[in-house]
């Protein structure tokens, strides 16, 4: 459904505006505010949006409406979200762009936000109601744009563990960009900026779905017969890496959302533990139901490569085991993961600010692990 209601006579306190309310972190975002009585700042009206209609996976319970419109184009975004801009309190900047040239990123990244608050505060000349705007970022701050192959061996990092007040790179990130365009509203508008680590949630429409790229990766192993083999190097294979789930990033965001105190500040958002890939590879194969196979530097192996020619078998399976349809290369992120997986330092960040702030969210990432392949399955999104 693509809806846009006239503004109510008494518009409700809290009033959520979703961009990105099918990916991983928006899906938990909606789910928290609508379905969680106990919610800082409720009772919460969520307006969901997204490019594309919702999935079949998708709750309707999360949202009050679901608006679809391209956030790249100013006039589709006026067009969706004029008759409800009055009413917004709280945007949750939950999405991004991704190309492989980071100087795009901060174009197409920039004009989403901007054509966005165009619409909800500048075209409401001081009649705006918006409050508060949280972005989901990450540590590519700390990193550089990593994704990038024309900075592949330029990029100097920070130390791990990554903590909020390290200086900005000096490499172009859109991040940066972003963060400087809500800067700019402030004080009439407060932002939050949460840096998240690996997500794992469950939506079928995440660009970085790491967890539903291994689960596609055991899946069509155990089909075919394959080795589940590690496709990373033996640096991260034994030392720490961390992920946020998507659950505790929306608990940080609503927190921050609705805190004084947190305003105008940047958080680190991670689960709060840490794990080896190697202690988190013995739990997949015991899900997937693979024979665990040891890290053999030795063996030269590109998962990339393989998993570019496993299109139709990823057909098969969803045929085989009725599975919401859906493309492999479209569901999961093996190159994205794959140069995570080739990490030479420890993904780590620190939680100190955090909890400093007044925030304790935490989940244990194994049991969390667990949990969100229950619920991909539950989805029908893997078998």
């Amino acid at each position: 459904m693509d809806m846009q209601d006239q503004n109510p006579k008494h518009p409700s306190s809290s009033v959520a505006l979703i961009i990105g309310v099918t990916g991983m972190a928006g899906l938990s975002l909606a789910e928290a505010l609508k379905n969680n009585p106990t919610i800082p700042g409720g009772p919460w009206k969520v307006y969901g949006t997204a490019r594309r209609p919702p999935p079949s996976w998708f709750p309707t319970s999360h949202v009050d409406h679901y608006i679809t419109f391209d956030a790249l184009d100013s006039t589709d975004t006026s067009h969706k979200l004029s008759s409800i801009s009055q009413e917004v309190t709280h945007l949750f900047w939950v999405m991004f762009q991704r190309l492989k040239s980071e100087v795009i990123n901060i174009s197409n990244n920039s004009t989403m936000f901007k054509n966005v608050m165009s619409v909800v505060v500048d075209s409401n000349k001081g009649c705006s109601r918006l409050r508060h705007v949280t972005l989901l970022m990450g540590t590519k701050h700390y990193m550089g744009p990593v994704f990038d192959p024309s900075l592949v061996g330029q990029l100097i990092g920070h130390d791990p563990p990554f903590k909020e007040d390290s200086l900005r790179l000096p490499f172009p990130n859109f991040y940066y960009a972003v963060e400087d365009i809500a800067a700019s509203y402030s004080p009439a508008v407060t932002y939050s900026v949460h840096r998240s680590s690996i997500i794992i949630g469950a939506s079928s429409r995440s660009l970085n779905n790491s967890l539903l790229t291994l689960a596609v990766y055991a899946t069509i192993c155990k089909h075919q017969g394959l080795p589940f083999r590690y496709f990373g190097n033996k640096y991260t294979w034994e030392h720490f890496c961390d992920m946020s789930d998507s659950r505790v990033l929306a608990a940080q965001q609503i927190w921050a959302a609705t805190t004084d105190k947190s305003k105008n500040q940047a958080f680190n958002c991670t689960n709060g533990d840490v794990f080896t890939w190697k202690s988190l590879w013995k739990l997949l194969s015991e899900i997937f139901d693979v024979e665990f196979v040891p890290f053999d530097e030795k063996e030269k192996f590109d998962a990339v490569e393989m998993m570019k020619e496993k299109g139709e078998i990823w057909d098969e399976i969803g045929e085989k085991h009725g599975l919401y349809k859906t493309k492999m290369e479209e569901i999961t992120c093996f190159e994205a993961l794959n140069t995570v997986l080739h990490l030479q330092f420890q993904h780590v960040s620190s939680m100190n600010k955090s909890r400093e702030f007044g925030f304790f969210g935490f989940v244990d990432t194994m049991k969390s692990i667990r949990t969100w392949v229950k619920k991909l399955r539950e989805m029908k999104i893997i078998p």
